[in-house]
Formats: structure tokens, C-alpha cells, sequence
């Protein structure tokens, strides 16, 4: 396996309990072999305007071929009307961190 085998999936939540059940949900189909949740301040347009508002982050280690299944799965899964789901490649990292995504998200 290659470190680019690898991604982080994000999204963003309006409340820490929604983001941590999405979390949860993720990493019990094995979408994901873990997700961290935490805090941030999100500034958009959206509307016509400016909004600036709280919001809970999620990001996800999954393999880099789960990446459009967990984006699926959040999409269906979210409240939002665009949520914000991208994905970056894992470039480098430690051998065993990475070795335990893939081992975790293998079926």
C-alpha cells in the first residue's frame, strides 16, 4: 500500500451531537477507520450574503477507494442542503497509522 492510498474526507455539522452520530454511523459501516469531530467557525456566502455561524468538523480516514462511497453516504445522510464534503490525499504519514486505516476499513 501506497500513502496514496489513503484520503481525508471532511464535512462540517451545525451541532456536535449530529456530527459526532455521522461520525459514528461512518465508522461502524467501515466507510471510515475513525473520524474526529471538533469545533470551528465557518465564514460563507450563501443566500446573497455573508453568514458566519459555529459549526462541528468532521474528518475522516478512510482508504482513498471509499472515498466517493463515504461522500455518498454523508451526502444521504446529512441535514444540509450542500454539505460540504471533500477529500484530500494522504501524502505521507506514520507506516503503522496508515497500515490501520487500511486494515480497518477492509470487509
Amino acid at each position: 500500500m501506497t500513502n496514496r492510498d489513503l484520503a481525508v474526507v471532511t464535512t462540517t455539522h451545525d451541532e456536535e451531537a449530529k456530527a459526532r452520530e455521522l461520525a459514528t454511523a461512518a465508522v461502524r459501516e467501515r466507510l471510515a477507520a475513525c473520524a474526529q469531530v471538533y469545533p470551528i467557525s465557518s465564514v460563507y456566502w450563501w443566500n446573497g450574503e455573508v453568514q458566519s455561524t459555529a459549526e462541528w468538523r468532521i474528518d475522516f480516514k478512510t482508504r482513498a477507494d471509499l472515498a466517493d462511497s463515504l461522500a455518498a453516504f454523508i451526502s444521504a445522510h446529512h441535514s444540509y442542503d450542500t454539505p460540504e464534503v471533500i477529500a484530500v490525499p494522504v501524502v505521507t504519514g506514520s507506516t503503522a497509522y496508515l497500515d490501520w486505516v487500511n486494515a480497518e476499513t477492509s470487509t
